[in-house]
């Protein structure tokens, strides 16, 4: 079992289709929720599961609401979101990686983070930092 960095291709396709809306205002919901390094998370992936989520103090199944800090957007011929860093505050979390989805619905999956090991709080914060809002960097990009 692996936890593979990448973009669902289940959500490029729907992307196409007009299912997401990651604009001001009309923004649909998006989670994070950390798995642990028993999960098979990866391209493949079409959608937020239980299966091998983390747990621990201070976490709970479904995980953070995500907020959108750069609404979509481009540089180039680069067009590009992110999203706000998010905490889990006075936690005891051991986790792997993490899916970011759309909450709702079938809970569709958008893309797969991959720690490279183990990240572990104890009775303390446990905290999702997004790279830089730019095209080179940001957590989505499309190029």
């Amino acid at each position: 079992m692996a936890i593979t960095q990448a973009m669902a291709t289940s959500f490029k396709v729907q992307i196409l289709g007009g299912d997401f809306d990651f604009s001001s205002g009309t923004a649909q919901t998006f989670k994070i929720a950390l798995f642990t390094s028993a999960a098979t998370l990866g391209a493949t992936t079409t959608a937020y599961s239980t299966t091998n989520e983390a747990s621990g103090t201070g976490y709970s199944a479904g995980g953070n609401t995500l907020t959108i800090s750069q609404v979509p957007t481009s540089t180039g011929t680069t067009a590009f979101l992110d999203f706000a860093d998010t905490t889990w505050s006075s936690a005891t979390i051991t986790a792997r990686g993490a899916l970011i989805y759309k909450s709702g619905g079938t809970n569709p999956a958008v893309a797969v983070l991959d720690f490279g090991s183990d990240k572990t709080s104890t009775n303390g914060d446990f905290t999702i930092v997004f790279p830089a809002a730019d095209a080179s960097n940001a957590i989505i990009r499309i190029a």
